[in-house]
């Protein structure tokens, strides 16, 4: 293995033990029943003066709700990517690396979902149908942060057109940055929430990247 990519391996972990003590920070930092039905979050101070800076925006929690489809299409494309590339060749070793390193990564995405899902660390400023739901890290921001950028590195590995490469890629980044400030100033989640997201979702994207440029 490379020197370089060594390193991303550590930036990859130091990213991912950063969430872990955030993670811990949120269950202890400031912690006040700030929330819907006197639910508890930490950084109360800080996540109360941000929810009542942005108030709650119903519209563009719905907006961003339907788009957070666009990724999960994504997943869906590079799925049956790989199932044809199995197909054609008839043996799973033979399909490319980069994409069952790809399939392997949307499984680790899907746990870390279900497994907050499961064990709440906090709940969401506002009641969903009446509801509280779980809400850190956000969901949204986790899945969009996630898939996106995993998918510039594939179109960057599959476009030949320069031209065309670089829409691709300024678009998807695009799209990434409008969701996450959406789905911040919306209400629907702490800005806590939102932080948790982008952590986890860029430790695993750089542990996504450091095993497919480890191919190489």
């Amino acid at each position: 293995m490379k020197k370089s990519n060594k390193k991303n391996f550590i930036i990859a972990g130091g990213l991912f033990l950063f969430f872990l003590l955030w993670t811990v920070a949120v269950q202890y930092v400031d912690v006040q029943a700030v929330g819907p039905k006197d639910s508890e979050v930490g950084f109360a101070t800080f996540n109360g003066f941000f929810h009542n800076l942005t108030g709650t925006h119903m519209l563009i929690y719905t907006i961003t709700d339907w788009l957070g489809l666009i990724p999960v299409f994504v997943v869906l494309g590079f799925a049956i990517f790989g199932l044809v590339q199995l197909i054609k060749r008839k043996n799973l070793l033979k399909v490319d690396c980069d994409i069952l390193a790809l399939g392997g990564f949307y499984i680790i995405v899907f746990i870390a979902y279900i497994l907050f899902e499961v064990s709440a660390i906090n709940y969401r400023p506002v009641l969903i149908n009446g509801y509280l739901e779980a809400s850190y890290p956000s969901s949204t921001t986790l899945l969009v942060m996630s898939v996106m950028p995993t998918a510039i590195l594939q179109m960057n590995r599959r476009i030949k057109n320069e031209k065309v490469r670089k829409v691709v890629k300024y678009t998807i980044l695009l799209f990434t940055s409008l969701m996450v400030i959406a789905r911040s100033i919306s209400g629907v989640h702490w800005f806590t929430d939102i932080i948790g997201g982008m952590l986890l979702s860029t430790s695993l994207v750089m542990l996504y990247y450091s095993i497919i440029k480890s191919f190489e």
